[in-house]
């Protein structure tokens, strides 16, 4: 039933979602893009958006510090209002303006709470801000755009009292975090203290259903002979691994790895090419 469509790999009786980072189906999508997302949400799919601070209060649907790249707009999403990043426009991966405007947490929010959002569809919030940089009134503005949708939403981040402070202003809503930034992952690649780090993690946010590993992370404790995904699971998390950027054969070996280590997500900017790959190397 969901084979073709880039939402889940079923192995060894075991579902790992392919989770559309940034709003990808297909390789060349735009990033953020509403019709993506909404097409993910009333597929059922696992779709992934970022979330950083502007001008006003809440939070903008970007991922980038600066505008130029992503958008038709210029300098820092910090400095700008949400009327000028609403006027704006997103660009495809070749740096050509679409018809996709940038949307800001409420607009997205707004758009969930008027479609058929299938029961097994999430969008992962995740949040690129540390708790220094958010305020009372960004936390309302958070709340409020969330609160209707918050049955299919996860917040995630890599600062865990940023996560804290969201989630508790909108309780029912799911949280996971990401104990891989601020060069933790590459500390614990130098002093392979793995038992350490997973109790770091769920000491860190102990609400969290979900924890968010680099694949990389993941690959080098199974090679020294650490199953971080079973460590976590014994714990009663999920695990996602993040993320396969293209569906090349190179990539094969390690998500192949990650499927039998039994990753309950997997992060990809290619989904349906990802499928198709595994499909046809099984077949």
């Amino acid at each position: 039933m969901l084979k073709g469509r880039g939402i889940a790999i079923e192995r060894g009786g075991h579902r790992t979602w392919l989770k559309w980072h940034r709003g990808h189906r297909f390789a060349g999508d735009i990033s953020f893009t509403g019709e993506r997302i909404i097409e993910g949400m009333e597929l059922g799919a696992s779709v992934e958006i970022d979330l950083v601070r502007f001008a006003g209060d809440g939070f903008a649907v970007l991922h980038d510090e600066m505008l130029d790249a992503a958008t038709t707009g210029a300098g820092p999403v910090r400095e700008a209002s949400g009327a000028y990043l609403r006027s704006l426009y997103l660009r495809d991966p070749f740096g050509t303006p679409s018809g996709h405007k940038v949307m800001m947490l409420d607009d997205l929010g707004q758009l969930l709470a008027r479609i058929s959002r299938h029961p097994g569809a999430g969008l992962q919030l995740d949040l690129k801000e540390n708790s220094d940089t958010i305020g009372d009134a960004d936390i309302a503005a958070f709340a409020a755009a969330v609160s209707p949708v918050a049955g299919s939403v996860i917040l995630s981040g890599g600062d865990a009292l940023a996560v804290e402070r969201l989630s508790q202003a909108v309780p029912e809503m799911a949280i996971g975090y990401d104990p891989c930034h601020d060069g933790a992952m590459e500390r614990l690649m130098e002093t392979p203290d793995f038992a350490s780090f997973v109790a770091g993690a769920l000491n860190a946010v102990p609400r969290a259903q979900m924890i968010y590993l680099n694949r990389r992370l993941v690959l080098h404790a199974d090679q020294a002979g650490y199953d971080l995904i079973a460590a976590f699971h014994d714990a009663g998390r999920l695990i996602d691994a993040y993320t396969v950027n293209s569906a090349v054969p190179q990539a094969l070996p390690g998500v192949k790895r990650l499927l039998e280590l039994k990753a309950d997500q997997i992060t990809t900017d290619d989904p349906v090419g990802l499928e198709r790959l595994l499909m046809e190397n099984q077949a």
